[in-house]
């Protein structure tokens, strides 16, 4: 069941590209802040580009995996 999950987290999330930390507060309806707690905790894997601090970006395969350990259904999530 966790399979067919991670589709429609798939079909759900932008199609290209890796999400930025605000994409993935969109898609999960929480506040950004959420997602950076969530980075820190290493719940969820994430990597800077960039000079300097950078801007982090996490990958669609990390939100996938994010998506799926915790059961999260691809119809609480919104369509960006």
């Amino acid at each position: 069941m966790q399979e067919n999950s991670t589709l429609r987290v798939a079909e759900a999330a932008p199609s290209t590209g890796p999400l930025r930390a605000k994409e993935v507060a969109a898609a999960l309806r929480v506040d950004v802040s959420t997602v950076y707690l969530a980075i820190r905790q290493g719940d969820l894997q994430a990597y800077r580009v960039g000079a300097g601090r950078g801007t982090l970006r996490i990958s669609r395969a990390a939100f996938d995996q994010y998506v799926a350990e915790r059961g999260i259904p691809s119809d609480d999530l919104a369509v960006a």
